[in-house]
């Protein structure tokens, strides 16, 4: 079980509670400052994200903390005919039903508001599921790692991606400086909420990667379990299917 990092130490809602609200705060600046942050890498993390699906031929695609949609987008260039994004913040999702709107993909897109941990979905639904840096976000990782693998359809691939720390020296101590000091900052200068990009930060620091992730993810159930780490393994890519 991952340790548990709330984004407001000093609130008694509990961490789903206190998540949705700190999306809902930032969602108008997240996509700038995300792009600021991971200097643009994100764009090729995503894309390599979006090949994997495509090389299964998915129907159905379901993109959990969809966020303002950039994966869910994305994907529209598999064979998927439908995908649907869900996020418990809704201020993240009219942003997303924005840029939707303006990139006509209404008809292939939908944005759900929901809980991870209580997809409102039939066993077996989706070909293909995906969580972009929202894994570590979920008050309870295995419940909801659960409720993906039920969701699953069998034979289906599940693809998470999602922050991890470079084990190498001198990215380990690269990554420990910037995520320590320079992101903090950078959160503190550009956002309304500064409790939110030091959130992200230590969120990640304690967040399970690598081969831990990979025997959460086979102790639920899933199997074919693979992670390729990314950029010096400051991300992740995890894929793993159900029997």
């Amino acid at each position: 079980m991952s340790k548990s990092v709330k984004p407001y130490k000093d609130s008694e809602l509990d961490k789903k509670e206190q998540v949705t609200k700190m999306f809902d705060t930032i969602s108008e600046e997240y996509d700038g400052l995300n792009r600021v942050i991971s200097f643009g890498i994100d764009v090729k993390w995503r894309n390599k994200v979006v090949q994997i699906i495509s090389d299964t031929s998915p129907e159905n695609i379901l993109d959990i903390a969809t966020g303002t949609g950039d994966l869910a987008i994305s994907l529209t260039k598999t064979s998927a005919k439908e995908i649907i994004g869900l996020d418990i913040s809704d201020g993240m999702l009219e942003v997303g039903r924005q840029k939707i709107k303006a990139k006509e993909l209404d008809g292939i897109i939908q944005m759900v508001i929901g809980d991870s941990e209580d997809l409102p979905f039939e066993d077996n639904t989706f070909d293909a599921i995906t969580v972009a840096f929202g894994v570590r976000n979920f008050m309870n990782l295995e419940k909801g790692l659960s409720e993906i693998l039920r969701v699953l359809k069998p034979n289906g691939i599940f693809v998470i991606l999602e922050t991890s720390i470079p084990t190498k020296t001198p990215y380990k101590q690269g990554y420990k400086l910037y995520s320590k000091f320079i992101l903090p900052t950078i959160g503190k200068v550009f956002s309304k909420d500064r409790s939110a990009y030091k959130y992200l930060s230590e969120s990640a620091s304690v967040f399970p990667f690598g081969e831990e992730l990979n025997n959460i993810l086979r102790q639920i159930g899933f199997i074919n379990v693979k992670d390729k780490p990314q950029t010096f393994g400051v991300a992740t890519i995890y894929t793993a299917s159900k029997a």
